[in-house]
């Protein structure tokens, strides 16, 4: 099928979720996608994070054939050899103590949040209803189900759903002093992304998230850390907030978990682990013995490339940067590791940059309306980087120039005052 009849069969099935971009791809490996037409595309998204080691990394390949001729699914009813040894895995580079495999990002703040609700009543069994609100940021995104919209700080994602899970309450993002004015003794948990990702890669200040560490170890309440896009490698460390010297009580995680199978986690310590007991929480299809082994290679190429990460992320940052002094509608580069963010001065901007790469064969995306998200798997190397800019100071100038025209035209109701 061509892109044409596929655009025409998904407009007749599918919900309309998405406004997909025109490209059909059909083949990948290692940097690069090609489409429907044979052209090349230097993948700098790598899906939404998700494809960190590239695509059809060899190893994984390997893995997934070996795994899938012995065992795909044989649900949590029972015992499989892998779920145990990446929960250690995982354990041992988080500092935390626990592990629950689930299917994707949304589900595992969903089980972070429970497992609040549930720690807050077995400490309080008296008066566990007068610990139970939940402190999130403005400006955040955790998910798509109704857990993870109630504590999402974006009007657009929860407006349609309304109403949603009540007890959450939304502090200014990085404002201390919004921090200290919300939270009380009941408050059972505050809720973060330690960079936002779809908020437009915005890092939390060190001194927002020892501030939050802070009042919630005072009173017990839980320091819940969404890592599902920036964890696992993305900044150059393990997880994001081991750049700010915090221990969470808990982590969760999914895009590059599984190398593209779905799969995420919720990691936790001891102390809050008791609140859950067989039968409170569960999940069908997560932790599955062909995710689980993917996942288990995964970190295992993912410990030697940090440093690699952290290079290439430093270097990127520089390159960015020095767009930013060449280009006025650039306003500022943001982010660490190999999750950077470039906001420009307008939606319709941002839109054309994105499109220009496009036709250049470089995949970016924009997200939070006006900024250039830039999510290239670890393995990339400082020539694509260059080739990246390079295309990127063109685009820059290219839609600096239309927008400018477009901005200068006198609107036809103007036009036709003059007469």
């Amino acid at each position: 099928m061509n892109l044409a009849s596929i655009v025409r069969a998904e407009r007749q099935v599918l919900l309309p979720t998405y406004e997909r971009l025109p490209v059909l791809f059909t083949r990948a490996r290692g940097f690069y996608l090609w489409d429907s037409r044979g052209r090349r595309y230097l993948d700098f998204l790598s899906g939404i994070g998700v494809n960190a080691l590239g695509h059809s990394h060899p190893a994984i390949r390997g893995v997934l054939k070996r795994q899938s001729e012995r065992l795909i699914h044989v649900s949590n009813l029972f015992y499989h050899e892998y779920q145990a040894e990446l929960a250690r895995r995982l354990t041992r580079i988080s500092g935390l103590d626990k592990a629950f495999f689930c299917n994707s990002g949304t589900e595992a703040w969903e089980g972070g949040l429970k497992l609040a609700r549930a720690l807050a009543r077995l400490e309080n069994p008296n008066g566990h209803k007068a610990k139970w609100r939940l402190l999130a940021l403005e400006n955040s995104f955790h998910g798509r189900t109704f857990g993870s919209l109630a504590t999402t700080g974006t009007e657009k994602y929860r407006h349609p759903f309304a109403p949603l899970v009540p007890g959450v309450g939304f502090v200014a993002f990085n404002d201390v002093d919004d921090l200290k004015r919300q939270f009380d003794g009941s408050v059972c948990a505050i809720c973060l992304e330690t960079i936002q990702g779809e908020g437009g890669i915005q890092p939390l200040s060190p001194e927002f998230l020892r501030l939050a560490r802070e009042l919630t170890r005072k009173t017990g309440a839980l320091l819940i850390v969404d890592e599902i896009q920036c964890g696992l490698g993305r900044t150059g460390k393990y997880f994001a907030y081991q750049h700010y010297g915090v221990q969470p009580d808990i982590v969760t995680v999914a895009k590059p978990l599984a190398a593209g199978l779905p799969l995420g986690a919720l990691l936790t310590s001891d102390r809050v682990a008791r609140a859950m007991h067989p039968g409170m929480h569960g999940t069908t299809f997560g932790g599955g013995p062909l995710a689980c082994a993917v996942a288990i290679e995964f970190l295992r190429q993912l410990e030697g490339l940090l440093g690699h990460v952290q290079e290439v992320g430093g270097y990127f940052h520089e390159r960015l940067d020095a767009l930013k002094a060449k280009h006025s509608c650039v306003r500022e580069v943001r982010g660490m590791g190999l999750m950077l963010g470039m906001e420009l001065n307008s939606p319709e901007m941002g839109k054309a940059v994105v499109s220009r790469l496009l036709e250049r064969g470089i995949l970016i995306n924009r997200t939070h309306d006006t900024v250039l998200r830039f999510l290239p798997p670890y393995i990339v190397e400082k020539k694509h980087v260059d080739q990246v800019v390079r295309a990127l100071d063109s685009a820059l100038a290219e839609a600096a120039t239309q927008t400018g025209r477009k901005s200068a035209r006198p609107k036809k109701s103007a036009r036709r005052s003059q007469h």
